[in-house]
């Protein structure tokens, strides 16, 4: 399936929207939602220390939030190696298991619905949130602009220059496919109800998708089939633990927040959303081998392109605006 041309979703004031419109149902996936005001995920950083575990305060902070007809919690770490910022909860322990599963039956019993949101930060890190002091990993050693909020030697958070990460070996992509595998089957365990892989706003993948921060000259960089090529590989494991109705991928097309660029970002993201590959072929057997599979059709949650993607894609778009998310069907 192609299209011929990309429409960008014009701005729209919410004082021009119909209240209404805010409080019909809307089906997404395999859930009836009774109304289209969704939480959007917020990085809180109150994960229990040491060992970033959700606790009884986190599980009231969504409880309390409940009556939203979908929470996507804050952005989950599904590594060490993902972690970015101090005291953010991760999903690869079994302390985290317990921690979550607090979370998820705290908002089930008020009635609520759930998703994980997650999360790897690349680049966007520092050492000393690293396993044993590692630098951070990314698509290509470009050092980003802006500062790390880590925990000092005090217990205080404090901000701290980036430094220039060290670039991805092409014998680690299924590596990080195995995180995201190992996370959405923890999350499956925990409770939750689904899941939202965080492709956006200048972390991993948004890192692989856009020109100004993939120089790879291999099979995971150069044209968008390739940049893609790690985001699509992780979506298909993720699905293949949740199901493709119970999985989300988050987008920021023109995004620039993490220092973040593409050349051309339209067609980057339109293609990116629709998930297409122009060469047939098979399943990928070692990295580099193109595979011939669609982007299963979970709800995205993006900025422009938005048209495209919901009339083409078949997919529910989430507009995420000063803190509210509203899926738009119509």
């Amino acid at each position: 399936m192609s299209v011929s041309t990309t429409t960008v979703a014009p701005a729209v004031d919410a004082r021009q929207v119909p209240t209404e419109l805010l409080f019909q149902p809307v089906r997404l996936g395999r859930y009836n939602l009774p109304h289209r005001m969704v939480m959007a995920p917020l990085t809180r950083s109150r994960a229990r220390q040491p060992g970033n575990v959700p606790s009884a305060l986190n599980a009231c902070y969504y409880a309390q939030r409940a009556s939203a007809a979908l929470i996507v919690t804050e952005a989950t770490q599904v590594s060490q190696q993902g972690q970015g910022y101090a005291w953010t909860p991760g999903i690869h322990s079994r302390e985290q298991v317990e921690g979550w599963r607090l979370v998820t039956d705290a908002v089930h019993k008020t009635g609520g619905l759930i998703f994980l949101q997650l999360w790897h930060v690349g680049r966007i890190s520092h050492p000393s949130l690293q396993p044993d002091g590692m630098l951070p990993v990314a698509p290509s050693a470009i050092k980003p602009r802006g500062e790390a909020f880590i925990e000092n030697e005090n217990g205080e958070g404090e901000l701290v220059p980036f430094v220039t990460p060290r670039a991805l070996q092409i014998e680690e992509m299924p590596y990080l496919v195995r995180q995201y595998a190992r996370g959405s089957r923890n999350a499956l365990e925990a409770g939750f109800d689904g899941v939202e892989v965080h492709a956006a706003n200048g972390y991993l993948f948004d890192q692989f998708i856009n020109s100004s921060t993939n120089r790879r000259t291999d099979a995971y960089g150069g044209p968008i089939e390739n940049r893609m090529r790690l985001l699509i590989d992780v979506v298909e494991a993720v699905s293949d633990v949740w199901g493709q109705d119970h999985v989300g991928v988050r987008l920021s097309p023109l995004g620039t927040f993490n220092d973040m660029g593409d050349d051309d970002p339209e067609t980057t993201f339109g293609r990116v959303a629709l998930g297409q590959f122009e060469v047939p072929g098979h399943r990928p057997e070692k990295p580099g081998e193109l595979v011939d599979q669609a982007l299963p059709r979970p709800a995205v949650s993006t900025r422009g392109t938005a048209h495209e993607v919901r009339d083409v894609h078949g997919a529910i778009v989430m507009f995420r605006c000063r803190g509210c998310v509203a899926p738009n069907q119509s």
